[in-house]
């Protein structure tokens, strides 16, 4: 997470360095209402982030900016639709981080998930928590490796479905830590810890607000969390790769796209607004609320977490095996 000083430089030197001409040009942008395509159903809590800065973008920009959720096929169906919008400014994509998984899980997908756009910014990200089930000797991630190993295959993890965020952490930690765990799929996060706190797994990765409860009634235990730094709301709990797996990293992200050739000053202008946006006391508190992390950043550095992501995440789903189609 950038720290909020880096981001106030960020906007000041981003603002420094945009030529007059491109200021002129954006200043006319936009003259109607702007549409954001979210490609996940309403009331979750990546939609709820999203029109949160759509609608702060609403204010910023004096102009509508309408949320349009275009769910299905695990998000295949809104990308494809902004894919293929008009590079005007006028149609915004929020992507999350299955944007860097789909091109595993689908051999044909109809877009090219980097080609077809251009990076505005990545904006939010969640770390997940590694819980056990409170049966498990194992109180930290080293001791659950060792138990692992001694017993290949013995213990589980319990996802939210094949190809899900929890999935394919679990596929992550296997791969990186070189052990043998079972994989139980349900169908949703609510089954799949339901499943975990009956025994039925051993291990999942899920939302601090959907485990803490059950960690401080002591039927689950929190190991570590799976961001790359800890979690500002579990500054104690260590991260997965602070307890020995020093490149483990998996974490739900969100961030805005537009359609491949959008004119750089469009881009420019909705990434310093965005920028702005992420300043706001506001936003931050509510950001805290649903358990996100502000990030911000440049398009570059957007654009190159998504390259990393696909490939990082290609090599875990071919090792797991999982398609989709």
């Amino acid at each position: 997470m950038i720290h909020k000083g880096v981001r106030c430089v960020l906007v000041a030197v981003a603002f420094a360095f945009i030529p007059d001409s491109i200021a002129q040009n954006a200043s006319a942008y936009p003259d109607r209402p702007v549409r954001m395509i979210v490609p996940l159903a309403s009331g979750g809590g990546m939609d709820i982030v999203a029109r949160l800065f759509a609608q702060k973008l609403s204010d910023t920009l004096k102009q509508q900016v309408v949320v349009d959720n275009r769910a299905g096929a695990g998000g295949v169906i809104g990308t494809e639709l902004g894919a293929k919008a008009t590079p005007n400014g006028y149609t915004l994509l929020w992507v999350s981080s299955s944007h860097a998984v789909l091109p595993a899980l689908y051999k044909n997908l109809p877009y090219d998930p980097i080609r077809d756009f251009s990076p505005v910014s990545l904006l939010v990200a969640y770390p997940f928590v590694l819980v056990a089930h409170s049966s498990l000797a194992a109180n930290s991630v080293r001791e659950l490796i060792a138990a692992a190993k001694s017993r290949p295959g013995g213990l589980s993890f319990a996802s939210s479905g094949s190809g899900s965020t929890a999935h394919l952490a679990g596929e992550l930690l296997k791969s990186l830590a070189a052990i043998d765990l079972t994989h139980i799929p349900y169908k949703g996060s609510g089954p799949a810890i339901t499943g975990l706190l009956a025994g039925e797994a051993t291990i999942g990765f899920y939302s601090s607000s959907a485990t803490l409860q059950h960690v401080k009634a002591g039927r689950l235990k929190a190991l570590a969390t799976t961001g790359a730094k800890r979690s500002s709301a579990l500054p104690n709990l260590p991260t997965v790769a602070e307890g020995g797996v020093p490149d483990f990293e998996s974490s739900t992200w969100g961030g805005i796209l537009v359609p491949a050739r959008t004119p750089s000053q469009v881009v420019a202008l909705l990434h310093l607004e965005l920028l702005r946006i992420l300043e706001y006391p506001d936003t931050r508190a509510r950001l805290t609320t649903v358990e996100a992390q502000a990030v911000g950043g440049t398009p570059t550095e957007f654009a190159a977490l998504i390259s990393a992501e696909i490939v990082k995440w290609r090599h875990i789903v071919m090792a797991s095996g999982t398609r989709i189609d």
